[in-house]
This record gives structure tokens, sequence and C-alpha cells, in this order.
């Protein structure tokens, strides 16, 4: 019992450098992935978030929608239209979409905090919004743009609202439906748009949660995890095709961040308890920190 109170207090000792370090600085949170259906895996990075904010950061959260928007898709009898492995989004799924992440999702995520004595504010299409975005295009092979439908890449963020509302001492939340220019919703991508975010603000940190456990050489074996990258390094790992499919996005929004000021970045898995304490409050981590 010694022991442990004293692991507990040496653990404790650790974080301070990193709490007076940290003090003030905006660490944007990017949570994803089958965390966001795992309500014990999401309360508890959401505790974690709750943490950071009682100590003295400034934590923005940006969120997904998980398996839950296709759930909701199959309920109501849609079936997914693919486009060069990219979702088509009509009308009916665009509304399915902000129904379940603005309605349902965003809405437990704010109820959660507040729960736990903390102020926050939801932010998406239904409420204040902060992402702003055009709508998203691929190139055809005969050099035609091919259309997604309501799909949007973030090309602006209202960092003015979200900085007084940190200051405010209130965690914004920010789920990924955007608008446009002329004020039409549009479906963005949570990892680009929290890179956009934390560009915008020009964050200390961000960090994407998921459910892969960082960076790995060999995309099956838990033990070729990568600790520390740097661009350069991203790069080639993206060229050679160590990283692919459902990675890019996460190590594009990273870099993305990182060009625009933003200090370090971070990809880790929200699976492991504490997972996001563990990378900012202590020298070993637990997922690959990825510096410019």
């Amino acid at each position: 019992m010694m022991d442990q109170a004293i692991s507990k207090a040496e653990a404790l000792s650790e974080a301070l450098s990193y709490i007076q370090r940290f003090h003030n600085k905006v660490v944007v949170v990017k949570v994803g992935g089958s965390i966001m259906d795992d309500e014990l895996a999401l309360s508890q990075i959401l505790s974690d978030i709750v943490f950071m904010n009682y100590v003295g950061m400034q934590p923005v959260l940006v969120h997904g929608g998980g398996k839950a928007i296709n759930q909701a898709m199959e309920t109501a009898g849609l079936k997914p239209q693919w486009v060069q492995g990219r979702r088509y989004t009509d009308e009916r799924t665009l509304a399915i979409a902000e129904h379940v992440l603005c309605n349902q999702i965003n809405r437990f995520i704010v109820n959660f905090m507040q729960s736990q004595g903390c102020e926050a504010m939801g932010l998406h299409s239904l409420s204040s919004v902060v992402l702003f975005a055009e709508k998203t295009y691929l190139d055809g092979p005969d050099g035609r743009k091919i259309d997604l439908g309501l799909v949007g890449e973030v090309k602006s963020v209202n960092a003015r609202l979200l900085q007084l509302l940190v200051q405010a001492d209130s965690i914004p939340c920010i789920a990924t439906i955007a608008r446009d220019p002329v004020g039409s919703r549009l479906n963005v991508n949570a990892d680009t748009a929290a890179g956009a975010v934390a560009a915008a603000m020009k964050a200390e940190k961000l960090v994407v949660v998921s459910d892969t456990h960082g960076i790995r050489t060999k995309a099956d074996d838990p033990d070729t995890r990568v600790s520390h990258l740097n661009v350069q390094q991203l790069d080639e790992m993206v060229k050679t095709g160590v990283i692919t499919s459902g990675m890019l996005p996460k190590v594009e929004a990273c870099v993305l961040a990182l060009q625009s000021g933003v200090g370090k970045a971070h990809i880790i898995d929200g699976r492991i308890p504490h997972s996001l304490l563990l990378e900012i409050y202590t020298e070993a981590g637990i997922g690959t920190e990825i510096v410019l």
C-alpha cells in the first residue's frame, strides 16, 4: 500500500514540470475511430480533458462520429455510395450525420464535461459555427472534377471565438459539420478539421486520439511503434507505403499543424486508460510524437 502511494506521489511530481510548462497553453484534442463507440473509453478521454482544464491548460476538443453515423444510415434504410473510396454525401446522408454528430455525440460530450464541473460549449452547424469550408472535388482520370456531394475541406476557422472561450475557462467541443461561404452545410474530415483548428489557434499541441497505437513501421505489429518522428521522416514513410489509408489524414493534419506554428503533434491510442495524460504529462509518452 505504501509503495503504491509513493508511486502515485512520484507520478504527480513528474507531472508538475509539464503542468507548469503547459499552463494557459492551448492543446487541441481530436477524438475519433472506435473510441466514439466505446462509452467507457470515451468517458476516460473526456475525464482526462477535464483534468487538463482544471490544472490550467486550455483544451479544445474536435470529434468525429465513429460507427454511429453508419448505424443511423442503416436504420434509415440508406446504403452508402462510394466514389474512388470516398463516401458520397447527399442531403439525407448529411442530415443523418448532422443529427448524430451534433444532437447525440456532441451533446453527450458537453453534458459529461459539465457534470464534471467544467464549462463546455458545443460548436457546430446547429449552434455557433467555427469551421468554414469549401466543397471538395476529386480529380478524375480524364481531368474532370468528380463530385463527392456535400463534402468539404476546411478553409478557415473562427479562432477568435475559440480563444475567447478558452480564456473564459470553457472547453470548446467542435462537431465536424461546417458551413460554406453561402451558409450551406458540408461534412468535413475530423482529422483535417482538427489540424486546421490547431493551426488557426497556434496551439501548443495537437493530439490525435484514435484506436491506433501511434505510428508503426509494421501496421500489424505493436512492437514496431515509433515514439518520435519529424516531418521529413513522415514524408519518407508515406512515399515507401509504410503510412497508408486511415493513417494518412491523421499524419497530414499533424504536418499542417506543425507547419503552421504548432509546437508538437501526437498520435495516441485512446483505448489505453489515461493515454492522453500519459502522453502529455510523462517523459516516456505512449504514442508517437511528431515534430517539424
